[in-house]
């Protein structure tokens, strides 16, 4: 963090390519007062990791869960959003040696997902239909600047 503006919670971020970034922290952010100058703020993005996978039938659909978590009430700011998404959607492509499968859902959009066990590829393959259970999340983090 190179800069703070407390009374619009903006802050300026210094990325490690020295790309400068103003952005705005929303209300829902807790803890904005703990924020200061030189702390860093790390952004993880979780891609879509599968919870399951396994045949399935039936017409393609999607449903999803948000998952929010917050910082604790005095702690630096961070939490984690995201979402569990069960779909039944149409095979289009499965790689063995990077463990992905990718399918098509119900509004025809392709999603990639890591497959954790291997052993749930077996018997999937393109064409088929399947019920696939997975999450994908971004967290964000603030530790404190070097001296602090």
């Amino acid at each position: 963090i190179t800069a703070i503006d407390a009374a619009n919670r903006k802050i300026t971020l210094k990325g490690a390519g020295g790309k400068v970034t103003d952005m705005t922290v929303g209300d829902e952010a807790r803890n904005f007062d703990q924020l200061r100058v030189g702390d860093k703020v790390t952004v993880q993005y979780n891609e879509a990791l599968t919870v399951s996978l396994k045949k399935g039938s039936g017409p393609l659909s999607m449903n999803e869960k948000p998952i929010e978590q917050r910082a604790e009430a005095g702690a630096k700011p961070g939490g984690t959003v995201g979402r569990e998404v069960t779909v039944v959607a149409q095979v289009v492509a499965v790689n063995k040696d990077t463990k992905t499968v990718s399918v098509k859902g119900p509004k025809g959009h392709v999603v990639d997902l890591v497959v954790e066990d291997p052993d749930q590829l077996k018997n999937i393959k393109k064409g088929d239909r399947v019920q696939a259970v997975y999450t994908e999340a971004v967290a964000v983090s603030v530790t404190p600047g070097a001296g602090k």
